[in-house]
Formats: C-alpha cells, sequence, structure tokens
C-alpha cells in the first residue's frame, strides 16, 4: 500500500512515517500544502493522511482538488480539534477524518480500511430505473443527468443500489462507506443522504424507513 503523509510537523510525519512502514506500507512525506497538493494530484497513492491546517495550501482547498479532479486515493483528514464545524469541512468533501491527539492503533486501522477501498474490484453498472451508476467511471446519472457528486454521496448512492430495494441501516452505511471505526453516534450518514438527495432529479428516489434506515 502506498500512502502519502502531509504534516507540517515533522516530527510527527517522521514518527507516522516510521510506524506504517514496520507495517510493510511505502510512506513518502510532504510538509506543506503546495508540496502535499502536487504529489497527492498525481494518484499515485493508495491512502493520503493529510493535515489540515497546512502552510501555503490548507487541507480543505486540497481536499477539494482531489475531488474535482477525479483522484482515486483515499483521504484521511487530521483535524486540530474534535470541533464539530471541522469535522463536518472535511466529512462534506469526501475526506475520512480523525481528530487531534489520536490513538496510534485508530490512525493504523483507518488507514488500513482506506487502503482496502482504494481499489475496489470493477463491478457492472447498477441500474433501478432512469438511476443508473458506473463504478467503475465514478460516474452516475438519473433521467439523463449527470450527478456531481463527492466521494461519499456517491459510495452512499452505490451501496443503496447495490442492495436492491433492500432498506439499509445507518450504521451498515456508516461502515460500508465510511469504516468500521467510524463514530456510531456520529449524524454524517444523515446529512450525506439529505445532501444526494438534492442533486437527484426525484428526491424522493431515496426513501427513508423510520427506524430502520434507508432504500431506493
Amino acid at each position: 500500500m502506498r500512502v502519502l503523509i502531509v504534516e507540517d510537523h515533522r516530527d510527527l510525519a517522521e514518527s507516522l512515517a516510521r510506524g506504517l512502514r514496520r507495517h510493510a506500507m511505502d510512506v513518502e512525506l510532504a510538509h506543506d500544502g503546495e508540496q502535499g497538493l502536487t504529489r497527492a494530484a498525481s494518484g499515485a497513492y493508495d491512502v493520503v493522511v493529510l493535515d489540515r491546517g497546512l502552510p501555503l495550501v490548507h487541507g480543505d482547498d486540497i481536499c477539494r482538488a482531489l475531488v474535482e479532479q477525479g483522484c482515486p486515493s483515499r483521504v484521511l483528514m487530521l483535524t486540530a480539534s474534535g470541533a464539530l464545524a471541522d469535522r463536518v469541512e472535511g466529512l462534506a468533501l469526501g475526506a475520512d477524518d480523525l481528530a487531534k491527539p489520536f490513538a496510534w492503533a485508530g490512525l493504523l486501522a483507518r488507514t488500513r480500511a482506506l487502503g482496502r477501498r482504494a481499489h475496489p474490484v470493477r463491478q457492472p453498472e447498477l441500474v433501478c430505473g432512469p438511476l443508473r451508476l458506473d463504478p467503475a467511471r465514478r460516474t452516475a446519472s438519473h433521467a439523463g443527468t449527470q450527478l456531481p457528486l463527492t466521494a461519499k454521496e456517491f459510495g452512499v448512492l452505490e451501496y443503496l443500489l447495490g442492495a436492491r430495494g433492500r432498506t439499509v441501516a445507518t450504521d451498515e452505511l456508516l461502515a460500508k462507506v465510511w469504516d468500521e471505526v467510524a463514530d456510531p453516534g456520529t449524524t454524517t450518514v444523515k446529512a450525506t443522504v439529505n445532501r444526494l438527495r438534492t442533486k437527484l432529479v426525484d428526491r424522493s428516489v431515496i426513501q427513508t424507513v423510520p427506524g430502520e434506515g434507508y432504500r431506493i
């Protein structure tokens, strides 16, 4: 697994790199946002561990640029605090998040989980009436209209379509689209589904099943 760590605190960056390398990961470092964006945009990494408060280019701007460029790398955003506003901003951009200070085991678990999702097995196009999603090309459309989806919105839509009408619990979406160590008490699934609905031609395509979850 190839990992890029973008962190301006050099001692922390070196410490994380040593730890990941002990687990057979190929790790490279960047110490400011400008260098981090250049390297990450190459798409050569399975996971980008990205500090949010970077000099030269902010972590949010890097994440936003990677999404717009269709970069296949998974992003783990390191936030300086556990403030809800910081977490929501990163999640809205399609990143997974981890608040500082964090436990080493937590960072390792999340990096491994994201690495497993970096190169998913190619699947056939998923179709439900006028709603179409191509996992290989990472494109989705509804009634012929292309949908500008973030990575998390795409993941939620893909998983719901793959369930073929089955009701999917919020906890299941959180585990499959985010990762197994995501906070089960978070409202990020609900927020992501609401944003996804606003981009569909018909919002009612995604139904809420009270007390159970969501289905298409």
